[in-house]
């Protein structure tokens, strides 16, 4: 969440793979966090960071600066061992990295026309693949599916996606998801589903990767919104929840479960994250939303850590 204060304004934020930690970039460095308590694990003054990605809670790190100094240019990639605090291996592209992402056998670097996949262990170039203009760096990756799937955009005048088994790798399927170009898109935690949101913002859709098909589709509001970050709840297979942030400010829950389970599933999903008097206001549905979690036009990142369900009543359902 970009703060308001230039000395401390904040470039970028990502968490780790199993979102046990998050990462912020700002002006003068950044620093790695523990998700469950807030506490400081580790920060390094270097300069500005467009992009501060972890690979689980290991010593590496893949960093891309802001280009204030010339040894941190935005097309260089430099993978960083925190326990030495030095550099492993740097490397050098023509134009800009937009975004990077890493499982414990690839790493994705994004660039506007080209996408690159690397063998992690070795940092040979296993696919180079040739986009459509991608100016924000949007992709989806599941770095705990075992096919490490991928998503990128497949048009700039339409909201389809193309799927990438990275571990081969090689092309899947395309999914034509939307009319207006993709703003957003996340896979669940096996890569099984692909939620994505288009520009305009107002219809969140869930597709079944293996089919190419569409499994839910969700109405966030009438007007248009920017959404700024999906994620769902951790599961082996259908997730319970997706969660969005949009540029209005508001979180958004979309219980995908509902429909399986009936309307007492989401109302005791909602009840853990929202204060009684304010779940008794809203309609128990399919979606619900909470206004004003961040100032309007505040760009955010969001993960949903667990969903955890008990029937003792000292320990209620809680959406984290």
């Amino acid at each position: 969440m970009a703060s308001s204060s230039s000395a401390s304004q904040i470039i970028c934020a990502s968490f780790n793979q199993d979102n046990s930690l998050f990462s912020v970039g700002t002006k003068d460095g950044f620093k790695i966090f523990d998700a469950r308590n807030g506490r400081l694990c580790y920060k390094k003054n270097l300069g500005g960071f467009n992009i501060v990605e972890m690979l689980f809670g290991t010593n590496l790190l893949a960093i891309v600066g802001t280009g204030e100094q010339p040894a941190m240019s935005p097309r260089r990639l430099c993978l960083f061992n925190t326990k030495t605090g030095a550099s492993m291996k740097e490397l050098n592209f023509k134009t800009s990295i937009l975004a990077v992402r890493l499982s414990r056998k690839r790493l994705v670097v994004v660039l506007q026309h080209k996408t690159f996949i690397y063998d992690l262990n070795s940092i040979t170039i296993l696919e180079e693949i040739e986009t459509v203009p991608n100016t924000k760096g949007l992709c989806a990756f599941a770095p705990n599916s075992e096919g490490c799937f991928l998503a990128l955009p497949a048009s700039t005048s339409k909201g389809s996606a193309l799927v990438y088994k990275a571990s081969e790798p090689e092309l899947i399927c395309q999914i034509d998801a939307h009319q207006s170009p993709l703003a957003a898109m996340v896979f669940s935690s096996k890569g099984m589903y692909l939620a994505t949101a288009s520009e305009k913002g107002t219809i969140v859709r869930v597709h079944l990767v293996a089919h190419a098909t569409k499994s839910h589709s969700f109405r966030r509001g009438t007007y248009p919104s920017t959404i700024y970050s999906l994620s769902f709840s951790p599961s082996t297979d259908l997730p319970d929840v997706l969660a969005a942030t949009s540029s209005s400010g508001s979180l958004h829950m979309f219980f995908l479960g509902a429909s399986r389970n009936g309307r007492s599933q989401a109302n005791k999903l909602l009840s853990s994250v929202i204060p009684g008097s304010v779940t008794d206001a809203l309609d128990p549905a399919n979606h619900h939303v909470i206004h004003n979690v961040v100032p309007a036009e505040t760009k955010s990142c969001l993960v949903v850590h667990s969903v955890e369900n008990s029937q003792n009543s000292s320990k209620h359902p809680a959406l984290k």
